[in-house]
């Protein structure tokens, strides 16, 4: 569908289905419908997510870098399989809305006697996935289909492309509350975040966009006050080196900014939907 601008049109990735949507500039991206996990997104001239080449692209192990959508549990806070089972699901395509410089899709999973086997709320979830100039947008909403409300964690776990991570800086955090995961040390964050060995951090989400710098290129990084945390992550060396999915230098060449809910779980009341995004703009001056 396109109106000789912008487009979207179904397309394969490693042998797996999904959708592509790109601007007349050159700006693209690449959502499997294994997940909705948008795995590519070009703008300006550059590849701004980072993705793994040890996916195994079978259609069901998770998709290791991209956007993934970690729903209805942040890691193994509760007793679903880590990060929930969305992303290992498969999502089904709406109709795309096509401007002249922007195109957006949604992408649908619904409640099934597989989601009931291992998780008793019935819900919709959507990723509306929306494409502008030097701009990305991934808003998830989650509808509550049942008589009761649930209960739910989770994130869009960004994986953020870096040509160097011991160059790498991220700013805006500053002041917030600080969990280290791999201390357990509670502190309030620096002005500036730099990555040195593994970092696994939850803090307070900030009110305004974050900042990442990568040498001369800049990311600015946003999300809705409704997600409660802001999570940054690398494996780094050793780490990485352990990790069946990630080559030996991977932890090199993205850092994750995610959008999360960890602490906390989000309550959806019956007939109601909860929505949060993340949003991701290069910046040029």
């Amino acid at each position: 569908m396109a109106d000789g601008a912008a487009l979207c049109r179904s397309e394969t990735l490693h042998g797996q289905p999904g959708q592509r949507l790109s601007l007349a500039n050159g700006d693209a991206v690449w959502v499997a419908l294994q997940g909705a996990h948008v795995v590519s997104w070009q703008a300006a001239g550059r590849e701004r997510l980072y993705l793994s080449p040890r996916n195994h692209w079978d259609g069901h192990s998770a998709i290791r870098g991209g956007v993934p959508v970690c729903f209805p549990q942040f890691n193994q806070r509760g007793g679903l399989p880590k990060h929930g089972f969305a992303r290992n699901s498969v999502w089904t395509a709406g109709q795309a809305l096509v401007q002249d410089d922007h195109v957006q899709q949604d992408f649908t999973l619904s409640w099934s006697a597989q989601t009931l086997a291992i998780w008793q709320p019935r819900f919709e979830a959507r990723l509306r996935v929306a494409l502008a100039p030097a701009a990305l947008t991934v808003t998830l909403t989650v509808h509550n289909l049942d008589t009761r409300p649930f209960a739910f964690s989770g994130a869009l776990h960004s994986y953020l492309a870096v040509d160097d991570i011991a160059q790498a800086h991220l700013h805006g955090l500053e002041g917030q509350s600080e969990w280290d995961a791999l201390t357990d040390r509670h502190a309030n964050a620096a002005a500036a975040l730099q990555f040195d060995g593994e970092f696994d951090r939850v803090y307070g989400a900030a009110p305004a966009a974050l900042r990442l710098q990568d040498g001369a290129q800049r990311l600015a990084i946003s999300q809705s006050p409704s997600w409660a945390n802001s999570v940054v992550w690398n494996p780094g060396a050793e780490k990485c080196a352990a990790m069946a999915d990630l080559p030996p230098d991977g932890f090199a060449h993205f850092v994750c900014v995610e959008a999360a809910q960890v602490f906390t779980p989000i309550t959806v009341a019956a007939a109601t939907n909860w929505q949060g995004w993340q949003r991701f703009q290069v910046l040029t001056d």
